[in-house]
């Protein structure tokens, strides 16, 4: 994915407001592998269950009372905005992974995770994934770009009339502006693009929408530009819709590499050869060979994007956190990438180009999911970026354990132990 200038100007401004280069390059990293990791003795009993949560409380100072089925839910008001019909709560076991050790521009420390899921195997191996990043030292991070999109599509008679709205659009960028600032409290226009078909023009909107998601945000905000441009055009189209289907909301496209939806973030480790050899059971040369051959299988299937499965901890931690779940179909789009260093480590990258996540706003405020996202230090205003960092961290973790897993022969014995009755 390529970055404008304007856009690249920005990360640099925060690099250097936050001092991220100097706090990355004093990041304690013994210190981190000293840290407990979470227990998976007794892992299905309600011994275990409450060892866990003892030591969560203890590790972080955060009770989990409706998590932990100590309180009941019961202030229906707080749906409002969130469900309609509502009959009750479906429950989904949620477990506990980390430390996940993050030394990110915007999530730095030791974060224990929490993954909703029906999945046997999947807290676990990501849990693998995390020690060998901590046992490595930490994982860095960093949230390149953000945006949401709308595309408003507009039909008219020709092309001539395409022509003479088009030139009267690309005039009223400081008019939209306005009126996104007085539809939102957050929501910043920062870009717009035009793709013309025929007699047809998509225009294409896009905002940040600060530490909301924002899915709504930008709709409200375009339905009124479109409002706008209905009642001030000197052409009338014939036909107009709010969204063309351009967007990519909710779906996997191939704009995720041209461009961005949610959050661009990137993330990468070491992992020390020892570290591999000891934690997942296998060797960098090999881990590498399987990366290798699992890419060119995603090419030859015609995937976008090429990685393992980023959709099994996005699709946990989204329903743990009060994500919108559904964007975990854009959101898994992405890049896993694997080198074996001159050392004979193993270097490893994601990049995700499509986090739709915010830590304000739709499902956040929920009973359970405002309880996971305070274990994470991510529940409000200020700490989108932190949570998209974590996303990619735990996306990491799950690549280096899959990929682990694969590599030596071990992914089908794992699933039998732990994935079935």
């Amino acid at each position: 994915m390529s970055i404008t200038k304007e856009k690249l100007n920005k990360v640099v401004e925060a690099v250097a407001k936050n001092n991220v280069f100097e706090r990355i390059e004093n990041f304690d990293e013994e210190h981190t592998k000293s840290l407990p990791g979470v227990s998976f003795k007794n892992p299905y009993t309600k011994e275990g269950q409450e060892d866990r949560l003892n030591f969560i409380q203890t590790a972080t100072g955060k009770e989990l009372p409706l998590l932990s089925g100590q309180e009941q839910f019961t202030d229906n008001e707080k749906l409002k905005g969130n469900i309609e019909n509502y009959i009750g709560m479906t429950q989904i076991p949620t477990g506990i992974m980390g430390p996940l050790v993050m030394n990110g521009m915007h999530a730095t420390g030791a974060f224990y995770i929490p993954l909703a899921t029906s999945e046997g195997a999947l807290v676990a191996s990501y849990a693998r994934g995390a020690k060998a990043c901590k046992d490595s030292g930490a994982i860095r991070s960093v949230c390149l770009m953000e945006g949401v999109q709308r595309c408003p599509v507009f039909k008219f008679d020709n092309l001539l009339s395409v022509g003479k709205f088009v030139v009267w659009l690309m005039e009223q960028k400081d008019e939209f502006t306005k009126i996104t600032s007085a539809s939102s409290n957050y929501a910043e226009l920062s870009d717009m693009e035009l793709n013309i078909e025929g007699n047809e023009v998509t225009l294409t909107l896009e905002y940040t929408t600060g530490d909301a998601a924002g899915q709504n945000m930008v709709t409200i905000c375009t339905q009124a530009i479109c409002q706008y441009i209905i009642s001030q055009t000197p052409i009338q189209p014939e036909i107009w819709f709010i969204e063309g289907n351009m967007s990519g909301d909710k779906k996997a496209t191939s704009n995720s590499f041209a461009s961005v939806r949610g959050k661009n973030v990137t993330a990468e480790i070491t992992l020390k050869r020892q570290v591999v050899i000891d934690v997942l059971k296998t060797s960098p040369e090999l881990m590498f060979e399987y990366w290798k051959t699992s890419f060119m299988g995603a090419v030859k299937a015609g995937s976008i994007g090429a990685q393992g499965h980023f959709a099994n901890g996005l699709a946990a931690l989204f329903i743990a956190c009060g994500q919108d779940a559904a964007c975990v179909s854009e959101a898994s789009v992405g890049v896993t990438r694997m080198e074996v260093t001159t050392e004979g480590d193993l270097y490893t990258t994601v990049t995700l180009p499509n986090l739709i996540v915010g830590t304000v706003g739709g499902g956040t405020g929920l009973p359970t999911q405002r309880e996971c996202l305070e274990l994470i230090d991510c529940y409000g205003a200020g700490h989108a970026k932190k949570f998209a960092e974590i996303c990619a961290g735990v996306c990491l973790s799950g690549e280096l354990s899959i990929v682990a897993a694969m590599s030596a022969g071990h992914f089908a014995s794992a699933h039998a132990k732990l994935g079935r009755k």
